[in-house]
């Protein structure tokens, strides 16, 4: 059976999916019981069940109710939602009973219907846990909790991929001739510091690029030199916001590949890539024309795809590293075949037209 399609339903739909995936969340990446996630979330526990299990096979279009789709939401508004939110996060923390009287009294003199307490406390827990933290035990217990990632090297390849962009000291040609710096997004495979993925373009960084550089990564390349396929457990990146979109957050859900962004101001574990940007900088482009480090505009001799076609030719060669034994290809049914790949693919190509 052909799995869902994420293009083939609404955006509410997609919303809905994506919030329930953020309800199971716990359960898939931190092993949290499912009877603790059912217990604190008010939900049955053979609901999450079934959520589980359909995302599983499904996929994030799997989570994605297709019939009455607004059966069982609660009715509340949006100034009421965030009063409880902004109640909920004030320090020092209140408890959800003492939240509950002081939304009731709001209800009340706004002329809207009060909110049940269950109601209350299930947007108290619907609450991103690391903003609870944050915002209640301040910076320091935040990062001990949740910026976990790169305490540790990867363990293994495809374990942790890194994304990041960098503005190239190169000036070549646009599409009107025009001399242009570009731009170059990498996926990095932590544990062999081979490239899987990277995306050349004019123009800012943003969330369809790194979609762009993903989907290389996890295909398998023409290439034959350049093994390094497959879906990463861990996609690992800054704070930016093409980095932090929904629609990335679609596609991550969807293909079960889970996203960590690094704190603002506190880049931890961010010394590959950039020292894969120097080696860019320092060795690939002094020796192209066109190289020009300072800001005076250099003549253009070559375009965005002839400068593509040079680099693949270098980093197809040099994809194994001291770091590994065997191509960083080994996530999910052993490797890249391309039963594997295309399995998740089939549900990529539609979560990267729903941006």
């Amino acid at each position: 059976m052909t799995p869902p399609s994420l293009i083939a339903l609404s955006k509410a739909q997609r919303e809905q999916a994506l919030e329930r995936f953020q309800i199971v969340r716990p359960f898939l990446e931190e092993g949290i019981p499912l009877a603790r996630v059912a217990r604190e979330r008010g939900i049955i526990l053979r609901t999450l069940q079934r959520w589980v299990v359909r995302y599983r096979h499904e996929g994030l279009a799997g989570l994605a109710r297709k019939e009455r789709s607004d059966r069982g939401k609660r009715q509340l508004s949006d100034n009421l939602r965030q009063a409880i939110e902004g109640l909920a996060l004030k320090k020092p923390p209140l408890s959800a009973a003492s939240i509950h009287r002081q939304i009731v009294t709001l209800a009340e003199r706004l002329g809207e219907t009060p909110p049940s307490y269950s109601t209350v406390y299930a947007v108290i827990r619907e609450l991103d846990p690391g903003l609870v933290t944050l915002a209640h035990e301040g910076t320091k217990a935040y990062a001990d909790a949740f910026d976990l990632v790169h305490r540790h090297e990867a363990t293994g390849p495809n374990t942790v991929w890194q994304v990041d962009h960098t503005e190239l000291d190169i000036w070549l040609k646009d599409g009107r001739g025009q001399p242009e710096k570009p731009w170059l997004t990498v996926i990095l495979d932590d544990y062999s510091r081979a490239v899987a993925g990277y995306a050349l373009f004019f123009g800012s960084p943003s969330a369809i690029q790194t979609a762009l550089a993903l989907r290389q990564a996890i295909w398998r390349k023409a290439r034959p030199g350049w093994q390094v396929c497959g879906i990463p457990e861990i996609l690992y990146s800054d704070h930016g916001s093409d980095f932090t979109s929904q629609h990335l957050e679609q596609v991550a859900a969807d293909l079960q590949i889970r996203l960590i962004n690094s704190m603002v101001g506190r880049p931890r574990g961010r010394g590959k890539i950039e020292r894969f940007f120097e080696s860019v900088s320092q060795i690939l482009l002094p020796r192209l024309p066109g190289y020009g480090p300072g800001g005076a505009v250099q003549k253009a001799e070559l375009t965005l795809a002839e400068l593509a076609a040079d680099w693949s030719d270098s980093w197809s060669t040099s994809t194994t590293t001291r770091s590994t034994r065997r191509p960083a290809s080994s996530r999910r049914n052993g490797g890249c075949p391309a039963v594997s790949c295309r399995g998740c693919l089939s549900r990529w190509s539609s979560s990267t037209s729903c941006c």
